[in-house]
């Protein structure tokens, strides 16, 4: 295949020129690995995606983990992952925002970043599209790095941030509570949805990507707790809470970001240890459905804390 590429609005690229219904020789799939490492978030559409074919796909850029949560598995193809709108669950995943309820929103965050081994990336493909609304963003964590000047580069250089899991947004350290109201059958532990307690993890501030070398902001508001004994670089606790403030707004910056509207044989891959993601959600009653499949980590990016 002859591949093209252009840029999309802000981050990330289109690929052209790819036919998910042809095999990928050794010259596409090296090329493909090549534009993933390199741009980080990839657009391709106007796929014929099958489950198979998307696995097959996805294995081009490393081995596949499956779903902890066995239910939301496929019977048939277990790697694939299937997020699908149902009047069951919706009430579960509504929330409030200015009075208005939305289903399945969800802040910006990177896949596993509460474990200290975050996913190496995923494929989301369109199955049923939304008719409004269920955009996913994505956000490029190392132009938001590249972005900030030298003196916060070389503060962040000295500074471990921690992220907790929390099953209730009201208790999210950072994320925009403004006008959020939580529906009445939110869960309100993980165990609610057959999750275990996580420990809470480290960071670095600024982490050095496995594969390309790359500096990565590693700042996303979903779960972000504290910065690691902040008089360590020289930072009052206040100083600490604003300075992450400060850099939670930075990562908001819409020169950083891409906001995917959903059509029929869309799929969209994405860097998990470069790029975060979210969500805007839908009104109640909209079918979406959503295939992905996950690459698995294979990294320690963050530590554990034991104490």
């Amino acid at each position: 295949m002859s591949l093209d590429i252009t840029a999309l609005d802000e981050v990330g690229i289109e690929v052209h020129g790819f036919d998910i219904s042809e095999p990928a020789d050794e010259d596409t799939a090296a090329t493909l690995v090549e534009l993933f490492d390199e741009h980080g978030i990839l657009l391709f559409r106007g796929q014929d995606v099958t489950p198979e074919r998307q696995i097959a796909f996805s294995q081009l850029f490393g081995e596949l983990e499956r779903h902890p949560i066995e239910e939301t598995r496929s019977q048939d193809h277990p790697e694939l992952f299937t997020l699908a709108s149902s009047p069951e669950q919706e009430q579960y995943l509504t929330a409030y925002y200015d009075g208005e309820p939305r289903v399945s929103r969800l802040d910006w965050h990177m896949d596993l970043h509460y474990t200290g081994r975050p996913n190496r990336g995923a494929l989301l493909t369109a199955v049923v599209c939304a008719e409004e609304d269920g955009l996913t963003g994505f956000g490029d964590l190392a132009k938001a790095y590249d972005a900030l000047d030298t003196e916060t580069q070389a503060l962040l250089e000295q500074i471990e941030v921690t992220y907790a899991f929390s099953m209730q947004r009201r208790h999210m350290r950072y994320v925009d509570l403004k006008g959020y109201q939580p529906g009445p059958y939110s869960p309100r532990k993980p165990s609610d949805i057959n999750y275990p307690n996580f420990p809470e993890v480290a960071y670095p501030a600024v982490v050095t990507h496995p594969v390309t070398g790359r500096k990565v902001l590693e700042i996303c508001e979903q779960f972000l707790e504290r910065i690691v004994a902040p008089h360590r670089a020289g930072l009052s606790n206040d100083e600490a809470i604003e300075l992450l403030e400060r850099l939670v707004e930075h990562t908001r910056r819409p020169e950083f970001h891409y906001f995917h509207r959903w059509q029929p044989g869309d799929m969209v891959l994405w860097d998990n240890w470069r790029a975060m993601h979210c969500a805007t959600g839908t009104r109640p009653g909209i079918a979406r459905v959503i295939h992905r499949t996950t690459i698995a980590g294979d990294v320690e990016l963050g530590r554990v804390i034991d104490a």
